[in-house]
C-alpha cells in the first residue's frame, strides 16, 4: 500500500512525462494487484487493512474509482485531451485524493481531501465542458458544496477531543441536535439528498463526457462514504431523526422521478435518476442495520457503473449526431443497432433487473426499510414503479420511432463497444465475490 502510495506522488509529479498509454497500463496493474493478488480473508490483510485504516467499503471504492479511471482514459480516446498534460494532471491527482480520502484514519484530513476533490473535478468542466454555461455550473457546484460543508469544519475545529477514527469509541458523542444537522448537511450536499441536489444537473449537463463518468461514478458516493466515517458522532441522533431523513430521502426520490418523466434533456434526466438512486442509498444508511449497510455498498458500486455506462452512452450519440434531445434522438436503433444492445442492457440495469448488481442492492435497501416501518412499502412502491418508467422512457425515446437522423454518420467503433462491455461485466461478476459486500460493517 505505502509503494502504491508513494508511485502516485511520483505519477503525479511526473504526468508530463506519462502518454495515457502508460497511465491506463499502471491503472489496470493496480486493479489487478487489489483484486488478484490480495487474500482478503488472511490475518495479515486484515492487519494491513487496519493499519492503513482500510474497511471493505474502502476497499471497494478504491477498485472503483481505479476501474472508472480506465474507462475515462478509454471514453476520451477520440478527443483532443487524451494527449493533453493537464489531463493526465487533473487525472492523477483525483486519482491520488480518492486514494487518500478513502484510507485516512483523522477525520480532519479525511475532510480536507473530501473537500479537495472538488478541486479538479471543476477544472475538468471548466476547461473541457462544451457551452459557455460551464462557468456557471462549475462555480454552482463550487459555492454549494463549500458552503454545505463549512459548519462540519466549524465543528471538527473546536472540539475537545482526538479526531482519530480509532479514538471515537471512547467519546460519548453527545454534540446536540444542531451539531447532528451541522454535520450531516455537508455530506447530503454531496450525496445529494432532495432539496440539496440543484447543483448535480448543471453540473452534469456542463461536464464533458469523463468529469460526468467521475462525478457519477464516484464522487457522489464520498456523501454516503463519509456518513459512515462520522456515524459514531451522530448514532444517537441518527435514531432520533431517522424517520424524519427517510421520509425526506424516499419521497424526494419519488419526485425526482416524476421529474425524470419531464426531461427532454438525455443528460438531464440521467443525472437526475442519479438522484432517485442515491436517496434510496440514504435510507438504507439511516436505519442503520445490516441490511441496510450492505445493500448501501452494492448500490454504491451498481449505480457508479451503471451511470457512468449511461453518461458514456449519451456522449456516443452526441459525438454522432450533435444534440442531446430526446425528441430529435428518436430512432437511433436503426441506424446504431449493435448500440441498441447496449441502450438496453444498461436501461434494465437503471430499473434494478436480475441478475445485475443494483437488483441485489434494492432487495437488500427496500428488505432494511420495510423492517424499520412497513409503511415505507408505498413510497419504495413508487420509487421502484418510476425508476422502470424513465429507464423504458429513455431507451423507448431514444431507439424506437422514426426520427430525422437518417443521413451517413459515423459506425461505432471496437473501442467504444469494449468501453460498454467494461461497463458491464462487472456488474454481473463482481457481485459473485461475496466477501467484498457483505458484512463489511
Amino acid at each position: 500500500m505505502l509503494k502504491v502510495f508513494f508511485l502516485l506522488i511520483m505519477m503525479i509529479c511526473m504526468f508530463s512525462f506519462l502518454s495515457m498509454l502508460e497511465i491506463m497500463i499502471f491503472f489496470s496493474l493496480l486493479i489487478l494487484f487489489f483484486i488478484m493478488m490480495i487474500d482478503w480473508e488472511s490475518l495479515w490483510m486484515n492487519y494491513v487493512l487496519e493499519l492503513f485504516s482500510l474497511d471493505m467499503m474502502s476497499v471497494n471504492l478504491i477498485i472503483l474509482s481505479l476501474w472508472i479511471m480506465l474507462l475515462m482514459v478509454m471514453a476520451s480516446f477520440n478527443l483532443g485531451v487524451f494527449n493533453s498534460g493537464e489531463y493526465s494532471f487533473y487525472l492523477l491527482l483525483m486519482m491520488f485524493l480518492l486514494f487518500m480520502c478513502f484510507s485516512c484514519s483523522n477525520l480532519l484530513v479525511f475532510f480536507i481531501f473530501f473537500e479537495s476533490v472538488l478541486f479538479p473535478i471543476i477544472m475538468m468542466i471548466f476547461n473541457w465542458g462544451f457551452q459557455p454555461e460551464r462557468l456557471q455550473a462549475g462555480i454552482y457546484m463550487l459555492f454549494y458544496t463549500l458552503f454545505g460543508s463549512l459548519p462540519l469544519l466549524i465543528c471538527l475545529m473546536f472540539n475537545s477531543f482526538s479526531l482519530n477514527f480509532i479514538y471515537l469509541f471512547f467519546c460519548n458523542g453527545d454534540l446536540g441536535s444542531l451539531f447532528f444537522f451541522l454535520i450531516v448537511v455537508a455530506f447530503l450536499v454531496k450525496v445529494p439528498m432532495f432539496f440539496l441536489h440543484l447543483w448535480l444537473p448543471k453540473a452534469h449537463v456542463e461536464a464533458p463526457v469523463f468529469g460526468s463518468m467521475i462525478l457519477a461514478g464516484v464522487l457522489l458516493k464520498l456523501g454516503i462514504f463519509g456518513l459512515y466515517r462520522f456515524k459514531l458522532f451522530i448514532l444517537d441522533y441518527m435514531e432520533m431523526y431517522a424517520a424524519f431523513m427517510i421520509s425526506i430521502a424516499l419521497l424526494g426520490g419519488v419526485m425526482v422521478s416524476i421529474i425524470c418523466l419531464e426531461q427532454v434533456d438525455l443528460k438531464s434526466l440521467i443525472a437526475y435518476s442519479s438522484i432517485c438512486h442515491m436517496s434510496l442509498t440514504l435510507g438504507g444508511f439511516f436505519v442503520s442495520n445490516n441490511w441496510g449497510g450492505n445493500g448501501a455498498l452494492l448500490m454504491m458500486i451498481g449505480h457508479g457503473l451503471c451511470s457512468s455506462a449511461l453518461f458514456c452512452l449519451a456522449n456516443l450519440m452526441y459525438e454522432r449526431v450533435y444534440t442531446r434531445s430526446l425528441m430529435l434522438m428518436k430512432g437511433l436503433g436503426i441506424i446504431f443497432p449493435f448500440l441498441m444492445v447496449w441502450w438496453f442492457f444498461f436501461s434494465v440495469v437503471n430499473m434494478s433487473a436480475p441478475p445485475t448488481m443494483n437488483f441485489f442492492a434494492e432487495i437488500m435497501l427496500m428488505g432494511s426499510m420495510m423492517k424499520y416501518s412497513f409503511i415505507l412499502i408505498v413510497p419504495l412502491f413508487f420509487l421502484s414503479f418510476f425508476s422502470a418508467c424513465y429507464s423504458l422512457y429513455i431507451y423507448s425515446y431514444t431507439q424506437h420511432g422514426s426520427g430525422w437522423l437518417m443521413y451517413s454518420v459515423q459506425l461505432i467503433n471496437m473501442r467504444e463497444y469494449f468501453l460498454m462491455l467494461f461497463h458491464f461485466f462487472p456488474l454481473v461478476l463482481w457481485f459473485l465475490n461475496v466477501n467484498f459486500f457483505m458484512n463489511w460493517l
